[in-house]
């Protein structure tokens, strides 16, 4: 995933649509804090007023002019509360929601993005990108508009009140906040590269956790607990220093700003102080600017406080942003087409094929072609290129030269979603998701009924061992299928297969890390598995496809042998090689 920065315009401007189906909210959203805000500019004048006019005509502040101001006072109070009460709730809704439109929408491009991604990236990054970095965008969502309009509100009203009293202390004192913004711009800018730095740590120390409680029977057969323990202390050192950083930067826009709002205080005690004495500007009057100076001060406080939340939900977006922008590199071409059920016949045309990602060749020019029905299998040393070639036919990976064919038809014809569906994998490394052994099963064809799961289970020689388990088929898996044996996996795995009914059948090395017992018994259910379909059968152990139709041998430089097992072994060639190795590994 590339680390792209974004200025804060562009993600602004990236993050703006998501405001659209809220726009009535945050309307009046910010109509409620205009009023709250209004509410709280208007004290200064009601105290200006009963103050000057005891200074000036102290027989005329009656009871009833004093009660007046308090009920004035009061009903703008019911507003605030009123206007108040909605921001609170309506706005973190509003918030809340859109945090929610950004996940889905991070999520569905997650799953529309390549194998390739995937290969390249950590799985902890991936998680903390799109759950704790879009909490932050929560708060950011409500608050952002609205702190930002309530300020330039009161420096605006503020500012036009104040010039109307003294003009040049009016300017004395605004003339501090542009020096005050540029100070915080660029204190603001670095504790946002240190917020980015704080995130992508979080990240991989999530997924340095993960990496090490899943594989912590690994650790724990080696003895490594020292190790992990020193690996994750590293990471967490690496943390503690970046957060030290932030917050140093943080401190010092802090501590700028104090500063900023003394010398206001400053100038009004000083030039205020003076020019009441020569009657410049009434006592009443340096109240008032005393007041407003405050509630300015208190505006750019807020401000000051919601700098690190913005900068946390700007790094969100960015980091967002950054998932939202990964390219798509397998996808639908604009004509692509439904894919009707094939009859299976597979061809390679003039294939050629390297990884993108570390650009190893595996193919070039290759040419084959799997007969519908066949049953191929396909042997040959590692980094030959078998499980390549299962992995271009339902397109986890493009060609780069040449075209693949189901039927006659280029599979980049159809859609991405048809085309998978017409296809079943079987591999060795088996992947069970969190929950029952029926929820598993049903993954294969979601809506179909238990009677048919169960069915599809009996075909693939689990039912015997599932009915044997505590909650039958409502058995707790685990995570990744920890609670059942590689066997037992393997065979609700083909389960699965069975009940999506696909016409063609890839079967990577499905039974190459089970013991003998189980290799039988899975070896059974896959032989079933294959009748009537086109499949292609990647063999660890050859005394598995005997009986395949046609056995290619598959090395670096393409297809070396092919042939049934008895033309290949007649022939005393690779394949005899490999067999008569094979055999006698198996034989010790």
């Amino acid at each position: 995933m590339d680390n792209k920065e974004y200025s804060t315009a562009t993600l602004l401007r990236r993050f703006f649509p998501y405001y659209r189906r809220h726009g009535k909210v945050m309307a009046l959203d910010l109509f409620c804090s205009a009023l709250t805000t209004l509410c709280e500019l208007v004290l200064p004048m009601i105290l200006r007023k009963i103050t000057n006019t005891a200074m000036n005509d102290l027989a005329s502040l009656t009871v009833s002019f004093v009660g007046k101001a308090a009920l004035l006072y009061l009903a703008l109070r019911v507003i605030d509360c009123f206007a108040n009460y909605y921001r609170a709730y309506e706005g973190h809704v509003m918030g809340v929601e859109m945090e929610t439109d950004m996940r889905r929408d991070a999520y569905a491009h997650l799953q529309r993005l390549s194998t390739s991604f995937y290969n390249n990236t950590k799985v902890g990054q991936i998680m903390g990108r799109i759950t704790n970095d879009l909490f932050d965008v929560t708060e950011f969502a409500h608050h952002c508009p609205e702190e930002f309009f309530v300020a330039a509100i009161k420096i605006v009203v503020s500012f036009a009140i104040l010039a109307t009293i003294n003009v040049p202390l009016t300017l004395m004192i605004f003339a501090v906040v542009p020096v005050m913004v540029f100070v915080c711009v660029k204190l603001n800018r670095k504790n946002r590269k240190a917020f980015a730095a704080q995130r992508v740590q979080i990240g991989e120390l999530n997924a340095n956790i993960e990496d090490s409680l899943l594989g912590n029977k690994v650790v724990k057969a080696f003895a490594n607990e020292p190790l992990e323990i020193a690996k994750f202390g590293e990471g967490n050192e690496k943390f503690h220093q970046i957060k030290r950083k932030t917050y140093r930067y943080m401190a010092a826009f802090q501590t700028s700003v104090i500063a900023f709002d003394g010398l206001m205080y400053l100038l009004i005690i000083l030039a205020g102080g003076v020019w009441v004495t020569k009657g410049y500007i009434t006592a009443g009057d340096l109240v008032a600017y005393t007041l407003y100076v405050g509630s300015l001060i208190t505006t750019i406080r807020r401000i000051i406080e919601f700098a690190e939340q913005f900068q946390r939900g700007i790094t969100g977006i960015e980091r967002f942003l950054q998932i939202m922008d990964a390219e798509i590199e397998i996808f639908d071409e604009p004509d692509a087409v439904e894919m009707p059920k094939p009859e299976g016949k597979i061809e390679f045309s003039h294939v050629s094929f390297e990884y993108p990602d570390d650009h190893n060749i595996v193919f070039h020019d290759l040419n084959l072609t799997v007969r519908a029905g066949e049953h191929l299998a396909i042997v040959g040393p590692s980094g030959g290129g078998k499980t390549t070639l299962c992995n271009l036919i339902p397109r986890f990976f493009d060609v780069d030269e040449g075209s693949i064919s189901i039927d006659g038809s280029d599979i980049r014809r159809f859609t991405l979603r048809s085309l998978r569906q017409q296809i079943g994998i079987v591999q060795q490394d088996v992947y069970l998701f969190s929950g029952t052994v029926m929820e598993n099963i049903l993954y294969g064809r979601p809506g179909a009924t238990r009677e048919e799961a169960i069915e599809a289970a009996k075909k693939a020689g689990a039912h015997e061992f599932i009915t044997r388990l505590r909650e039958g088929y409502d058995s707790y898996v685990g995570e990744r299928g920890v609670k059942l044996s590689g066997g037992q996996k393997q065979r609700i795995s083909i389960a699965r297969v069975f009940l999506k009914d696909p016409p063609i059948l890839l079967l990577d090395e499905a039974t190459s890390a089970l013991d003998n017992e189980s290799e039988f018994v899975v070896a059974k259910a896959l032989s079933a598995l294959s009748r009537g379909r086109t499949s292609i059968t990647i063999a660890h152990r050859l005394s598995t496809i005997q009986n395949a139709d046609r056995i290619l041998v598959l090395r670096e430089d393409g297809i070396a042998e092919e042939g049934t097992h008895q033309s290949l072994m007649a022939q005393k060639g690779m394949y005899y090689d490999y067999y008569t190795m094979s055999e006698r590994m198996q034989n010790g």
